[in-house]
């Protein structure tokens, strides 16, 4: 050794020891082990600075340690003196693990996969969803699942999940399929030759969307003829619960009128669903796929976590303030909502509780009156070009979204177009003649499909000559049943493709919480309350829904159900929408049902009190029912006439 002249293996041996401290560093300082595997011991992390190697679930589970220092502090917060500290503590203490070892022993003959297998099933799951998507995989429950997992020790990261991190996650759901897969192709150029605007052209299965063949395979005329793959066929047909979807053809007769083909409303029977197998197991479970909206309006609200997200609202300007605290960073739509009503410019900030479901109610009010939306009362999104630029149309369907899972009403003034083209998409949707809203495009609609010549129809044709070319519908005319074919290219240009980026932001404001998704999946249920307003209130109907809170007078009750009959019958200056106003601040009964439910107070009291917080209606104790119904009329009149006069300005800007 003390010679200079190095040894054979000297070199070799030097190495070797490098080599060692290297393994030596990236070894866990707790648990000594060189291993990688996020699933067991939670990510490593190395800290070359200062020579230190850690996993996650090790720093965790250590019980001489704490987060003194801020996320991006050492190691996720942990001090590397504190960690150092606790390795020299750990490493005096001495274990007895043997004591537990026939204990474990004992279960695993019992059940061998619980001991194991069950709870890595688990972290595996918490790490790959993180805090925000680990949830039970049967009923979508976070809160209580997420309790139990912490429980059991399994760690939830608080971070997105992991499938949402990947760059072009979600890339394979732009791509369709584009391959005939008829038993004989006769195509020469082979199954994946596709050659649009011919015969060549592939026809994808309206049912499933994962088959598809050229139109001259399966001697189809257009590409707008309906075609179905033989497995969809076959359950389409043998289920009993679904028809074939027929197309919907517009009559060449040249004495037909214009009610008989563009007021008729052509709509498919069969939802178009993503492609694959899971649309067919849809339409394998028939009757069964079909279901009450509030049951699936009630589980999407397990999303909604218990933390709460306070809401500061000027009733004078709502949707102002409902946007900034929809935009606020720290909003969180699965939070649940707490509405503060404020008074803008007071100086003293004063604030005072206010009912969330009042809130929703004057918000889908504004929004069903709002320039985002056009026509009477089935209404189609509108162009406006500024909304677009500040993206309120997103907005829009993310404020609906939030409505109908948090207990709020239901839109109820979709138009069957724009429900269709959500569902089924605005490429199998054929809009009407009641969607336009222009009056100068739907007198030119009416004069082409009322033509009864060729030259009568090429002189319309002329007189609109700019704005056909403007909107790319102009068509050579050679027969007279042309004029239908041009009839639709308006409609789908004026009622579609006009407000196409509207629509698409309205979309993905709509998938806020799933609701889109839902919406697709069960679109029977859900056309109820997006295209139809909720049914009238009853006497029964109120009677029903106000349960009794307190020990009843029983004079006061008698009085109650005989204002309400009265109220049904017309002899009353109040409608039953009144009643629920002046009680919950709503005018219908929410597609989810009220939270709490309303119930009913008798107190000695002049006149009725209304909680709309807490849906508590509180009624008088009076000698009479005259006095009882004149007491009622004038502070339901009163109170909700005050409040129409105050938000008046609001409600129609």
């Amino acid at each position: 050794v003390n010679s200079e002249k190095p040894l054979p293996n000297q070199k070799s041996h030097r190495f070797t020891l490098i080599l060692s401290a290297k393994n030596f560093i990236l070894a866990c300082v707790f648990c000594r082990k060189n291993d990688d595997c996020p699933n067991k011991y939670g990510e490593k992390k190395t800290k070359e600075k200062w020579n230190l190697t850690v996993h996650y679930y090790c720093l965790l589970m250590s019980s001489g340690i704490w987060q003194r220092g801020k996320e991006e502090e050492g190691v996720y917060g942990f001090l590397i003196e504190d960690i150092r500290k606790e390795v020299n503590r750990a490493s005096k203490l001495v274990t007895s693990c043997w004591d537990i070892q026939p204990v474990l022993i004992f279960l695993k003959h019992l059940n061998p996969l619980y001991v194991y297998c069950e709870p890595l099933k688990r972290r595996v799951q918490a790490i790959n969803a993180g805090v925000f998507f680990f949830r039970c995989t049967i009923c979508s429950n976070s809160d209580i699942f997420q309790k139990e997992m912490l429980r059991m020790g399994i760690h939830i990261p608080e971070k997105d999940a992991s499938w949402e991190l990947e760059e072009n996650a979600y890339q394979e759901l732009l791509q369709h399929h584009e391959r005939c897969d008829v038993r004989r192709c006769r195509c020469k150029e082979g199954r994946d030759y596709n050659a649009p605007d011919s015969k060549w052209e592939i026809k994808r299965c309206q049912c499933c969307g994962s088959s598809g063949t050229h139109l001259a395979c399966s001697s189809l005329r257009s590409w707008e003829q309906n075609w179905e793959c033989l497995e969809c066929r076959g359950i389409i047909y043998n289920s009993g619960e679904f028809q074939k979807a027929k197309k919907h053809v517009l009559p060449n007769s040249n004495n037909v009128g214009i009610t008989d083909c563009l007021l008729e409303e052509s709509s498919p029977k069969l939802p178009r669903q993503s492609p694959g197998s899971q649309s067919k197991d849809l339409l394998r479970q028939g009757s069964k796929f079909r279901r009450n909206v509030s049951t699936l309006l009630i589980e999407l609200g397990f999303q909604i976590k218990k933390k709460t997200k306070r809401l500061y609202i000027n009733k004078a300007n709502i949707w102002t303030s409902a946007l900034d605290a929809f935009r606020n960073r720290n909003f969180n739509p699965s939070y649940a909502i707490e509405v503060a009503y404020v008074i803008e410019n007071d100086n003293f900030g004063s604030e005072h509780p206010g009912s969330k479901q009042e809130f929703l109610s004057l918000l889908m009010q504004h929004l069903e009156n709002s320039s985002l939306f056009e026509g009477s009362l089935s209404k189609n999104l509108s162009l406006n070009s500024q909304a677009l630029k500040e993206n309120l149309y997103y907005e829009a369907g993310k404020m609906l979204a939030i409505s109908l899972v948090h207990g709020g009403p239901s839109p109820g003034f979709f138009s069957k177009t724009l429900f269709n083209c959500l569902v089924y998409g605005p490429e199998n949707t054929q809009p009407i003649l009641d969607d336009v809203s222009d009056f100068d495009v739907a007198q030119i609609i009416i004069r082409i499909n009322t033509a009864t010549t060729v030259a009568d129809l090429k002189s319309v044709i002329n007189e609109c000559y700019n704005y056909l070319e403007l909107i790319g519908c102009l068509r050579l005319i050679t027969t007279l049943s042309d004029k239908y074919m041009l009839v639709k290219d308006i409609l789908v240009y004026h009622v579609i493709q006009r407000v196409q980026a509207p629509f698409e932001s309205f979309k993905q404001g709509l998938k806020t919480l799933g609701v889109l998704e839902k919406i697709q999946a069960y679109p029977e249920a859900f056309c109820s309350i997006l295209c139809h307003k909720p049914e009238s209130l009853s006497a029964k109907i109120l009677s029903d829904l106000f349960t009794v809170h307190t020990l009843p007078d029983v004079k006061a009750l008698g009085f109650w159900n005989s204002y309400l009959q009265a109220v049904e019958d017309g002899k009353s200056t109040t409608t039953m929408e009144d009643i629920l106003i002046f009680a919950t601040g709503c005018s219908s009964i929410p597609p989810a049902g009220f939270k709490p439910t309303p119930s009913i107070e008798c107190l000695h009291v002049d006149f009725p009190v209304g909680n709309k917080c807490n849906n508590c209606l509180a009624i008088p104790i009076t000698n009479t029912y005259k006095e009882f119904q004149e007491n009622m009329d004038f502070t339901i009149r009163n109170t909700l006439k005050l409040e129409k006069e105050e938000s008046s300005h609001y409600i129609g800007h």
